[in-house]
């Protein structure tokens, strides 16, 4: 068992101070194999993803280039080794438009509040059936209106439960309590949605590691850390697996308490506002045959991948 942690004090290490191309290479190499399986299984050929990787270089190069539009269209060109033309191209591109219904983020947020807020939780800390109508519940107890009034007043309690329902997060009883399936918000139905998160949750992921490892980085590295394990049987894998969620399903409630507090407190203040994203993944495969103890070097076995 291992943990991917930095052991020299990855809260105060500054950053690296020099870009590391080979580096960054080696690295980028192993994240675009799932990537490009991603691609494979949804028919996404090779000029689409050129055009999309030109895309998102013109837009990150142009949040850190001068307003000059002139000098501007130089230094992306200069900075990500495309043509002029095509930096003035796609920095006249619209946004496309993103896959997921606007619904699934309010979804995602009423479910979130169900979960955390103690009024909709029973004394064991799981979450109540909450009547689909005041009328149908009873006097003093929280209904779905409710919950869903307290997250927002601008969609209707009807629709945000037609899209639970949809997405197979939520059941009604004949009695018409509505009952949340899963703790953890993942929709078994319409891969837009399952998009949305992808998008979300990788590109946040991704976005917190390249944070900490770029070279002109302010402040302390953000949280990015792993655990693994190895030569492991099929079952006990999975037995792993079994236990990652239900570890899961604790931390996000208490997370998630923390976090309604945390913008009750933020309400009054009129600085601009930040987001966070905090989660966890469970990955398993076949494990990759094991040097020749010969071809190996014991220095670098059971090093730590740098990380915060």
């Amino acid at each position: 068992m291992n943990a991917a942690s930095d052991p020299d004090n990855a809260e105060t290490k500054p950053a690296s101070g020099l870009p590391q191309p080979a580096l960054a290479a080696q690295a980028v190499s192993q994240i675009l194999r799932p990537l490009a399986r991603l691609m494979i299984d949804h028919g996404l050929q090779h000029p689409v993803m050129v055009e999309l990787l030109k895309k998102a270089l013109v837009d990150e190069a142009l949040a850190s280039a001068p307003t000059d539009r002139s000098s501007t269209d130089t230094r992306i060109a200069l900075q990500t080794g495309l043509h002029r033309k095509d930096v003035r191209r796609l920095r006249e591109e619209p946004v496309p438009e993103g896959v997921a219904a606007p619904m699934v983020p309010m979804a995602a947020n009423v479910v979130a509040r169900w979960i955390s807020e103690p009024r909709f939780l029973k004394a064991d800390k799981t979450p109540l059936p909450l009547a689909r109508t005041p009328r149908l519940g009873h006097p003093g107890e929280p209904d779905f209106p409710t919950l869903v009034a307290e997250v927002s007043r601008d969609v209707g309690a009807r629709a945000v439960l037609d899209e639970l329902l949809r997405m197979g997060v939520v059941s009604v009883s004949a009695e018409g309590m509505v009952l949340l399936k899963d703790t953890a918000f993942v929709p078994q139905e319409g891969l837009g949605d399952s998009f949305h998160f992808l998008a979300e949750n990788v590109g946040d992921h991704l976005a917190a590691a390249a944070f900490n490892l770029s070279p002109d980085r302010q402040g302390p590295p953000l949280l990015e850390q792993s655990a693994f394990s190895s030569e492991l049987s099929a079952d006990q894998a999975q037995e792993l697996q079994r236990a990652a969620r239900r570890l899961w399903a604790d931390v996000l409630q208490q997370f998630l308490m923390s976090a309604t507090v945390a913008e009750q407190r933020s309400s009054s203040d009129s600085g601009p506002k930040q987001r966070v994203r905090f989660g966890v993944y469970f990955h398993q495969a076949i494990s990759t045959p094991s040097l020749p103890a010969e071809a190996a070097q014991p220095a670098r076995r059971h090093k730590k991948k740098p990380t915060s």
